[in-house]
């Protein structure tokens, strides 16, 4: 397990920075009306039951942080809540999504922090909570409305790139690139995970909503900022999908459309083949006859009838044109001439 960082906050002020879980219930315990917040990074079961002994984690949030792979999900075990959230951030250079979770356990002076992807990195948002005192000081509620409201602005320049890469894809689709079936199945995959990833949090929003005190206007607020965030991603992640659907199947008529050309060439080019091995047919036929009957009168046998026949040359000339000419008017009646 790594450490990220973990502190003990008093009105909203860092007073104690321990350098280990088994410092922080000691640091607590000597600020009563303090909480402790710890962020962490891929811990491992065992250091997670130590964190469930130290500080009354349920069993139940300890085997789904341990596990990883949760969908996302808020769900209360007494005073205790754990909430999975699912981040997601695009990498230019692979023109590709790379998926996180998070898990935030929150208990009535605790908030655990875990992380199980490289991204995101809460530092930020602990630095911009503690710039504002009042706000953390609402205690470890506070940790998980401002983690959530991280992620979620997180998917807006993921849509941005996915925004893009369908651009790119519908570009090449009319300007002769049919060859885009794969990628486009690849993003249809990279929205389809990012809508599980968002479609879930309105559900969520509406349950941390119904646990805050009636007197909770602002945090009310924080949420419903958050609801508005997600709901705009939620829409253009549909829509996005829409637009890919609608590209796979041009890509499919496109690739259809050329296919059915390169056969109809092929099927022009063999009638012409076939028409030109007919007129050679039936040329070489034509030929032959002849061939055949000065092949006969060639022979120059002493017994052959014709050959001391006066009207013999005229006579196998004449079959030999006749022959040719015979042969001639059929191929040309068949249209193989």
């Amino acid at each position: 397990m790594v450490m990220i960082d973990n502190a003990v906050y008093v009105a909203g002020v860092r007073v104690a920075s321990p350098l280990g879980i088994d410092q922080t219930l000691p640091a607590l315990e000597s600020h009563p009306d303090g909480f402790a917040w710890m962020g962490l990074y891929r811990p491992d079961s065992a250091e997670l039951h130590a964190l469930a002994t130290d500080f009354g984690v349920h069993e139940l949030i300890v085997e789904d942080a341990s596990q990883g792979h949760q969908r996302p999900k808020f769900e209360r075990y007494g005073e205790t809540t754990l909430t999975v959230l699912r981040s997601a951030r695009y990498v230019d250079a692979e023109e590709r999504v790379d998926f996180g979770e998070v898990h935030v356990i929150t208990g009535p002076r605790t908030a655990i922090v875990i992380r199980h992807s490289e991204a995101p990195n809460f530092a930020e948002t602990r630095r911009g909570l503690e710039a504002e005192p009042a706000r953390l000081a609402e205690g470890p509620q506070a940790v998980l409305f401002a983690v959530l409201d991280e992620i979620v602005d997180g998917y807006e320049p993921v849509l941005a790139g996915l925004e893009n890469d369908i651009d790119e894809i519908e570009d090449a689709l009319f300007s002769g690139g049919h060859e885009q079936s794969q990628r486009i199945y690849e993003l249809s995959r990279e929205v389809i995970a990012f809508q599980r990833a968002a479609t879930p949090l309105p559900g969520m929003l509406v349950s941390m909503a119904a646990r805050l005190p009636a007197d909770a206007i602002e945090q009310r607020r924080a949420l419903r900022d958050v609801g508005d965030h997600v709901t705009r991603v939620i829409e253009r992640a549909s829509a996005y999908r829409s637009l890919l659907e609608n590209a796979l199947t041009v890509n499919a008529a496109l690739v259809g459309q050329r296919q059915n050309d390169e056969t109809r060439i092929l099927t022009e080019a063999s009638l012409r083949q076939s028409e030109e091995m007919k007129k050679i047919s039936s040329w070489a036929a034509i030929i032959f006859a002849p061939s055949l009957i000065g092949s006969v009168y060639g022979m120059n046998f002493h017994n052959m009838p014709e050959l001391s026949w006066e009207w013999g040359y005229p006579f196998s000339i004449a079959l030999m044109v006749g022959f040719a000419g015979l042969l001639y008017g059929i191929f040309k009646k068949k249209h193989w001439l």
